[in-house]
């Protein structure tokens, strides 16, 4: 059991995070399948990292613990999601419409004008509402929840859109996920968040995940026919950013 348990969470924590996490044997396609389900549980893990970092330094200036905060959450994900982003913007705007000169750019590790531009503005608007946030001393299960819902969009986005790509762990992973099962981890990461915090907060902010969801994966299946890792690790990004700054827009009583 608990090698059925922490197999999986250890091959999760060592692709999203720096968190190091040693295996004793060579994972099987299940075991590959299954760490997909446990990307929630590595959200969770990096926001009570997170919230713990926040508390610990909640004497600190706002704007320089957005800061702090914002350089923390990159670090220990090892901008592995920020990568995403960048070669889907390059794809984005390179490919021409092509789906297969749009999966070569994706591949290219050299960023154009169209991925250092998303960086930046993703970025600047992570640090704005974290400041914003931190600013009206918003209760920081924000910290907990963002993490664990922008991951479990991943996971709903390679249980639902053909993966297109037939090599490597992400290519395993979605040909071995259950649908019942993310389904289970999704209603799971809701019940506790609901048990915990506003329901006007996490129903918010679940709906901002979903709308993302859908939009990337409707552009994503018209431009390459599915998903890869990138496009993945984008939506997270993405959903990451959309949830903070709708929540500090919620907050200080705006257009939300």
């Amino acid at each position: 059991m608990g090698t059925l348990f922490w197999t999986p969470l250890c091959l999760a924590l060592g692709l999203l995070t720096r968190i190091p996490c040693s295996l004793q044997h060579s994972p099987s396609p299940c075991e590959v399948g299954r760490s997909v389900l446990y990307y929630p549980v590595v959200g969770a893990v990096l926001g009570g990292l997170l919230w713990c970092g926040a508390s610990l330094l909640g004497s600190v200036q706002p704007l320089l613990l957005a800061a702090l905060l914002l350089t923390a959450w990159v670090w220990l994900t090892g901008g592995l999601h920020l990568d995403g982003v960048a070669d889907c913007a390059d794809a984005r705007v390179g490919g021409m419409g092509s789906a297969e000169r749009t999966l070569a750019i994706m591949k290219d590790p050299t960023c154009g004008p169209a991925a250092v531009t998303s960086l930046v503005l993703l970025l600047l608007l992570q640090v704005a509402a974290l400041h914003s946030l931190l600013q009206a001393n918003t209760p920081l299960w924000y910290l907990l929840f963002i993490p664990t819902w922008g991951r479990m969009m991943m996971v709903l986005l390679l249980a639902t859109t053909p993966y297109v790509r037939r090599e490597g762990m992400g290519a395993m992973a979605a040909a071995q996920l259950s649908g019942r099962a993310v389904v289970g981890v999704a209603l799971s990461v809701l019940a506790v968040a609901l048990l915990v915090w506003r329901w006007q907060e996490v129903l918010l902010l679940a709906g901002i995940g979903v709308v993302l969801l859908l939009g990337h994966r409707h552009h994503w299946q018209r431009r390459i026919g599915g998903c890869t890792g990138d496009v993945a690790g984008a939506l997270c990004s993405w959903s990451e950013t959309a949830m903070l700054v709708g929540l500090a827009l919620w907050q200080s009583g705006g257009a939300l």
